[in-house]
Formats: C-alpha cells, structure tokens, sequence
C-alpha cells in the first residue's frame, strides 16, 4: 500500500485557485455531508471551535466518504499539538498565530522528521495507515503541507521574512484578527483592513507563496480571489447553519 498523495499541496503549488469550506461544528456526519458537496477542500479548526484533539480523527475518517482535501488548524502553533494531528493523518495543518521567522521555522520543524526537523516517529498511526503504507517515512515530508496564520500588523511587518523560510507552502491572512489588530475589532470590512489585505495578497505572491484567506460569503470570497488570494474559505459551517435557520424562521414568521 502507497502512503497518500496530498492533493491539496500539489494542485497549491502549480497555482490553482482552490474552494474550501471552514469546519466548526464538532460532528462526524456534518464532516461526511459536507465533504460529499465538492469543495477542494476542508479546514477543521480546534482553535476557535469546541473540538478537542481526540474528535479530530474522527471527523477527518468521516470527511473521508468525499473528495475534499482535509487540513487542520491546531489550538497553537505546538510541536505536540502538530505532531499528533499529523499521526492522525492531517497532510496540511494551518498554524495559527505566526508572529517571527523564528517561530514559521519552528512550526515546519515539527512536521519533519529529523534530520531535518523534529516531529516525532511513530508506525502505527492513521496517517501511515496503521503501519500498512510501505513508503510512508520516504514521502511524508515533501507530502506535508504547512500554511502559516498572519493575524497582526507586528506579523505583516515580518511578511517576507516569514514566507522565506524553506517549508512554507502558504500565507494566511486572518481578517479578524488582523482587523482587531488595525484597531477596528468586529470590522474586518473596514477600508483600511481590506487594503492591507490586498497588499499582503501580492507581498505573498512576490514572495513565491501561496496566500489564502477565510470569507464568509461568495461576495468577498470572489473578491479576494481577485486580489490574488489562492485558497479561499467561502464560509464557515456553523455560519452557514445559523444562518439557514434564521432564514426558515423569517419565511414561517412571515
């Protein structure tokens, strides 16, 4: 048995713009339904989601049944935190919270196993099929994906430094985040957040990086694909329940 090819990176690198879907929600069959619609990819957040460790395998095993690509965002950007979703078969993790080059070189590292990193060794994992791959060790390195969370005006200023270090596939630009950081908290619409967003977008590309960005609707999803953005989120799951809800009260209340 062939350890699994990351589509995801691959179709990354050769510069495909690439759909996803952002996963809350802490449900196996919402992971399974939602991976049978067709977006390029799924992102299971356990930072700002009540989903804790030992549910990430479970919902990744379910958004098996379709064809998405699958990341994770752990809690931190924490050699443990990466190294056990990595074993449990994550091939691309976004990392929150990267403020340094120091600390981007840090987070490739613990997807590597050494000599050139230090993640570490396990045979029996989901992610080398319980021990039944016969080339596992050989490719997982250059099959990892790591993407890099920029959340603050501090991390933009360290952009092309950060996207320099060998390992990083892509920059993520956290609109929130960044809008708080700008001192317009609750407004990542803000003219002034959108520029930078902009900009950040091209500094990316400059650099030879993919960026990628969280929208929560088509409208700026197609917007900051304009901007150059590569892999994009066109909404969250929860966002999207919430909001179908509410939509189905006001028509039976109409």
């Amino acid at each position: 048995m062939q350890a699994p090819k990351n589509e995801f990176k691959h179709r990354l690198l050769a510069g495909e713009i690439l759909h996803g879907l952002w996963m809350s929600i802490a449900s196996p069959q919402t992971a399974e339904a939602l991976s049978l619609l067709g977006f390029d990819w799924l992102l299971f957040d356990t930072e700002h989601s009540p989903v804790e460790l030992a549910a990430v395998q479970p919902l990744l095993q379910a958004a098996s049944a379709g064809k998405s690509s699958h990341a994770v965002r752990p809690a931190w950007n924490d050699k443990v935190l990466l190294k056990r979703v990595l074993d449990m078969g994550a091939q691309t993790v976004l990392v929150p919270f990267v403020q340094t080059q120091a600390e981007a070189a840090a987070a490739v590292a613990a997807t590597r196993y050494p000599p050139t990193g230090i993640r570490g060794v396990s045979g029996s994992t989901r992610a080398s099929r319980f021990g039944l791959t016969s080339d596992y060790f050989a490719v997982a390195d250059e099959e990892i994906c790591v993407l890099l969370q920029l959340e603050t005006t501090e991390a933009l200023q360290q952009l092309e430094a950060i996207a320099s270090v060998d390992g990083v596939d892509g920059i993520f630009i956290g609109p929130s985040d960044l809008a708080a950081s700008m001192g317009h908290l609750g407004k990542p619409g803000h003219a002034d957040v959108q520029e930078a967003l902009r900009e950040a977008a091209g500094r990316i590309l400059a650099c030879g990086k993919a960026p990628g960005i969280l929208a929560t609707n088509a409208t700026d999803a197609r917007r900051y694909i304009d901007w150059g953005f590569r892999f994009v989120a066109g909404s969250v799951d929860m966002g999207i329940l919430v909001n179908g809800a509410r939509t189905v009260l006001a028509e039976l209340r109409s």
